[in-house]
């Protein structure tokens, strides 16, 4: 297996050329139908909440739009806590009560669904949905491989299959590129700066590319 350092290598040599070529020959075009942006169903036990990750700087983008606080933008990332306490690994996107992203608005005098109320600001993640890399250290793949090398990933989507320009294709591979690299770039400076830390009196501790942090966002002494 390679070294996240690696991977990282390999990430910044990724051809955009070929990312673009990869996601224009199954085509795509944003549906705005929100499925992306939210939980498979509300006030169901078997409902998982949406998950979209954000990285630090990411949040204080968000932050900066409408003077959020940190709870505001971001939870901790559920997985790796139990009953609440724990340590964990990044943040993910916040949700509401049905566990949709607070983010996204539902039109409901819309014919083409809702729409992101900070698109401008939106996480990499977003920018890039459905489509993923596969790389070691980058976020899990899912779906189906879109090219010959199986690189590119693409995720159940209503808007896959659907035209796409050849400006707005590269425009998304730009930026599918730039989440592999920070992907990778997170993932390493997580690992580097990782200290454990006990958790046995109920807290949450999320770690980031920046340290041990408590879910409010502020720094573990």
């Amino acid at each position: 297996m390679d070294s996240l350092e690696e991977e990282l290598e390999r990430a910044r040599e990724l051809s955009v050329t070929a990312l673009a070529d990869a996601i224009e020959s199954i085509g795509f075009e944003c549906t705005r139908c929100g499925a992306c942006c939210k939980a498979a169903e509300c006030d169901s036990e078997e409902s998982e909440p949406h998950t979209a990750t954000v990285f630090p700087d990411e949040i204080r983008a968000i932050q900066k739009r409408s003077e959020y606080d940190w709870r505001d933008v971001a939870r901790p990332m559920p997985y790796g806590l139990t009953d609440g306490e724990g340590e964990t690994f990044e943040w993910a996107l916040q949700t509401d009560s049905c566990g949709d992203c607070v983010f996204y608005e539902e039109d409901s005098t819309a014919d083409n669904g809702g729409a992101c109320t900070i698109y401008g600001d939106r996480p990499l993640v977003c920018q890039t949905y459905p489509f993923s890399v596969d790389l070691g250290g980058t976020s899990q793949p899912m779906g189906e491989a879109v090219d010959k090398e199986g690189m590119v990933r693409a995720h159940e989507c209503e808007g896959l299959g659907r035209d796409i320009s050849r400006s707005e294709a590269e425009e998304l591979a730009k930026a599918l590129k730039k989440r592999a690299v920070a992907e990778l770039q997170e993932a390493i400076e997580v690992r580097d700066a990782y200290e454990p830390q006990d958790t046995t009196g109920g807290e949450v501790v999320v770690h980031d590319s920046e340290g041990a942090k408590r879910p409010d966002g502020s720094s573990v002494e």
